[in-house]
């Protein structure tokens, strides 16, 4: 899916105004200059592009913190298509094992969470999203939101005033979303467990999971950075989900618990 979600009611109308404003394109320049600067990460994925527009074309004017995490998130997305593998934060890439798309429909989970919740509808719903269909694409969203909130962080610095988009919700969502996808794997679906233990898979997914981890914890000095995220955190920071998960890293996922409020209890 390559329409990243709004993840404020703010954001939403702000970049909802500039769809129906004049568009304005004087600031590229400068913040492709801050994006270097701030977040060479995220630099990166802009350099990889051979279609510099195709990234240059979702900077707006309004918020260019806001629109550059965007740009990021929708060209992850392209390059792992255009590679067949997942750019990860820190550079190289990690092949897409083959094999995913027999697992079973990661939407069978859409039920163990609130069928409100924007995220579960857009990601799990059915007919949604192709990540209702397809681990490949579940992990491809998780590796996109990664880098979304890696350079959401390391762009901080461009945030100017008014309301603050909640760039944590989205990584949070999908890391709660791959913890109970292997959680019922394990429970429900033999075939699906045993192929998550497979050497090529399951370095796929420690690789993908330890740098969500290293952007989630990187966020929490932001406490506007999350709207829902609470609840998610809730969820992964919970023995008995982050349990099968734990097998498949060889250690307990880390729980990021400089996100939730003091005395917040995990969410079963």
């Amino acid at each position: 899916m390559l329409k990243r979600l709004c993840a404020a009611a703010a954001a939403c109308l702000a970049m909802a105004s500039a769809v129906h404003a004049a568009p304005r394109n004087d600031c590229h320049t400068q913040a492709l200059r801050d994006l270097e600067r701030l977040s060479p990460n995220g630099y990166a994925v802009y350099s990889a592009m051979r279609k510099k527009a195709d990234f240059v074309r979702w900077i707006t004017c309004d918020d260019i913190q806001l629109s550059l995490t965007t740009a990021v998130h929708e060209s992850v997305h392209l390059l792992t298509h255009e590679k067949d593998g997942y750019l990860l934060i820190e550079g190289g890439l990690v092949r897409r094992p083959k094999d995913l798309v027999r697992y079973y429909a990661p939407r069978g989970i859409a039920g163990r969470f609130d069928a409100r919740d924007m995220f579960v509808k857009t990601y799990l719903g059915r007919g949604a999203a192709s990540s209702a269909d397809d681990f490949t694409y579940l992990l491809d969203e998780l590796n996109a939101y990664s880098h979304d909130l890696n350079s959401a962080v390391k762009l901080a610095p461009l945030h100017k005033g008014g309301g603050q988009a909640a760039h944590r919700d989205g990584l949070s969502a999908l890391m709660a979303f791959v913890m109970r996808y292997v959680g019922v794997a394990q429970a429900q679906h033999p075939s699906t467990w045993q192929g998550l233990q497979q050497p090529e898979t399951k370095q796929v997914v420690q690789k993908l999971w330890t740098q969500a981890e290293a952007a989630l914890a990187s966020s929490c000095a932001f406490p506007a950075y999350g709207t829902k995220d609470k609840t998610y955190v809730g969820f992964l920071c919970n023995a008995g989900n982050a349990a099968p998960l734990a097998s498949l890293l060889g250690r307990a996922p880390a729980c990021a618990k400089q996100c939730l409020p003091a005395g917040t209890a995990a969410v079963q």
